[in-house]
């Protein structure tokens, strides 16, 4: 039985946390040399090895109740007084928050040797430390992404994946190689395979029904556990929010710098789980093959791999310029034509705010992407082209169901691309100005005669729009809620 813990003696939950049982070992080691005491003479009288007393004093084991109750006798102390989780002294309290400090991710990104705390150190050295690291949080806590700044990073990101193709070799390897390690085979991928994945990287899967509502997964690195809901959250199912996690695991990604990097992140991680959903090599040539028979369509893809429509049409622009020769667009917005997620590499000119930023504007009510909603079945599937300044594009669109509301997904390409799609038969045609131009964003000059001054609209408040996103190091999630989740999973 091991000498330090005993679960039918040891008082539940006496020690809580690490910082615990470091202030214990700081108050063990300061009541020792109060009592003039050597190791080797506190373990004579406690029937212990200086060794096993040395993991006490610096925080590495926890005592069981039989020990505590000798080492208080040993010091002339109590229990009571042993285990108070005030520090001794302040410098004991320095060398704690020094300690717990250095186990920071934030304090590691600095990549500095760790400080080894001894008696020789001196305070006013753990003083400059400490006082350093409380600056560097200050600063990481500061670093707020306003709505501007959050904007421009976005079309930041976007520049960058246009210029790629929105191709990613390095994701796309790191995909398949643990495809390959797990045995995949062919087809969709399995609820087994991709559990396996998650035993291959090391972690256990707990399906929980209380997890924080700013979340989608919460990833105990400690413990190496991974804490998600059995339902789907809007239109991102278990497997898929399970496969972005385990994204971000592979890929090495550590706590995100600024909102930039987390967006980055954020991006890789679900074109990895695109990648292990939708396979490279079996999609490549799928869709090469019905390119060759001219009938292109996302549904089809969706159903080969058994993904959501999205999914499938965002996959479909990973691998359309690299492999088929194609150049497309990307949308995805709601009812009213807000945009929410967009990719161009066809020349396709998106409204835009001044940062260039596309998410959060309002797209031309005579777009597929709009249109469809008007359709007489707005969950078929609905094929257009439309006259734009400069090009004809044809688009297809589908709705997706989601909680809440509905959004629309549209996959578009220049006119002369048509040719390989399925659906390029469509008479729906329309004819946009957007962006520029009058087109559809003001009203037409008879009815604003008529109505002008003569209406007072109540505008729906979007209080997110005002206001900065949240400082924390994973923007918009409540870390107080996470952090009570983990304990209370402990």
């Amino acid at each position: 039985m091991s000498e330090f813990t005993d679960d039918s003696e040891k008082e539940s939950g006496t020690f809580s946390t690490e910082q615990d049982l470091l202030v214990f070992g700081q108050r063990l080691r300061h009541m020792r040399k109060a009592a003039g005491l050597t190791l080797s003479e506190l373990g004579k009288r406690v029937d212990r090895a200086p060794s096993q007393l040395s993991l006490l004093e610096n925080g590495h084991r926890e005592p069981k109740l039989s020990l505590l109750r000798s080492l208080a006798a040993a010091l002339g102390s109590s229990v009571d007084e042993l285990m108070s989780k005030k520090p001794p002294n302040r410098r004991a309290e320095l060398e704690i928050a020094v300690e717990q400090a250095q186990l920071d991710p934030l304090y590691q990104q600095l990549d500095v040797p760790p400080l080894k705390i001894s008696k020789r150190v001196p305070t006013e050295v753990l003083e400059h430390v400490l006082a350093l690291y409380e600056e560097l949080r200050r600063r990481e806590t500061k670093r707020v992404a306003t709505p501007e700044e959050a904007r421009a990073a976005n079309a930041e990101l976007r520049a960058m994946m246009r210029e790629h193709g929105n191709y990613f070799p390095e994701i796309e390897k790191s995909a398949g190689q643990i495809l390959h390690r797990v045995g995949y085979h062919g087809g969709p991928l399995s609820e087994g395979l991709i559990q396996s994945i998650a035993t291959h990287l090391g972690y256990g899967l707990r399906f929980v029904t209380d997890l924080p509502r700013s979340v989608r997964s919460v990833t105990d690195l400690r413990h190496k556990r991974i804490f998600l809901r059995r339902e789907s959250l809007g239109m991102h199912s278990p497997r898929t929010i399970l496969l972005q996690t385990l994204g971000h695991l592979t890929l090495g990604h550590r706590q995100p710098r600024d909102f930039a990097d987390f967006l980055r992140q954020r991006v890789e991680a679900n074109y990895f789980a695109a990648a292990v959903l939708i396979p490279e090599t079996p999609a490549v040539e799928y869709l090469r093959q019905a390119k060759a028979e001219r009938d292109l369509a996302v549904e089809d893809l969706r159903d080969v791999f058994s993904v959501s429509y999205e999914m499938a049409a965002h996959r479909f622009t990973n691998l359309a310029t690299q492999y088929l020769d194609l150049v497309c667009h990307f949308v995805r917005n709601d009812e009213t034509g807000i945009i929410y997620k967009a990719y161009a590499n066809d020349g396709l000119e998106f409204p835009a705010d001044p940062t260039g930023a596309i998410e959060g504007q309002r797209m031309c009510r005579y777009w597929a992407g709009r249109q469809v909603f008007s359709s007489p079945d707005r969950y078929s599937t609905y094929y257009q082209y439309t006259d734009k300044p400069g090009a004809t594009h044809w688009c297809v669109a589908h709705v997706d169901p989601s909680r809440g509301r509905d959004f629309a997904i549209t996959l578009g390409v220049p006119y002369t691309e048509s040719r390989w799609f399925r659906g390029r038969e469509t008479t729906n045609h329309s004819k946009s100005g957007c962006p520029h131009g009058e087109c559809c964003q003001r009203p037409p000059a008879e009815l604003a005669n008529r109505w002008q001054g003569m209406v007072w609209p109540s505008a729906r408040a979007h209080s997110h729009v005002l206001s900065a996103l949240p400082s924390d190091t994973f923007p918009g999630v409540d870390e107080a809620d996470v952090y009570a989740f983990l304990e209370a999973h402990e």
